[in-house]
């Protein structure tokens, strides 16, 4: 089974760690983490610079759509950027947990 780190950003820890403890609780991902970061980006046709805070939950391929819909039904941003990394070289064990504890789609 293929695995994947699906990642989003927030303008809020608040707003982090509702999506991260909804995928979850509702198993659409074995584990999520968080961490504060500065960003810099363009919007509107301006460069901003904000605090956001980063949202890596570790999931499976073929969760990602429903991983995708649930992050966007909570999110506050108009253009929230959702994203997946595959997961290459995993530890065997940790693999087995991840899907372990990931419902299947």
């Amino acid at each position: 089974m293929k695995l994947l780190a699906v990642i989003t950003t927030t303008a809020s820890q608040e707003e982090a760690r509702r999506i991260a403890a909804e995928v979850v609780q509702r198993g659409l991902g074995a584990c999520a983490q968080i961490s504060e970061i500065e960003s810099f980006y363009t919007w509107k046709g301006a460069v901003q610079q904000d605090k956001e805070y980063r949202v890596v939950i570790k999931t499976t391929a073929e969760l990602y759509g429903v991983v995708e819909q649930a992050i966007k039904a909570m999110h506050s941003y108009e253009l929230p950027a959702i994203y997946a990394v595959p997961l290459v070289q995993v530890y065997t064990q940790y693999a087995e947990w991840v899907e372990d504890n990931t419902k299947k789609a």
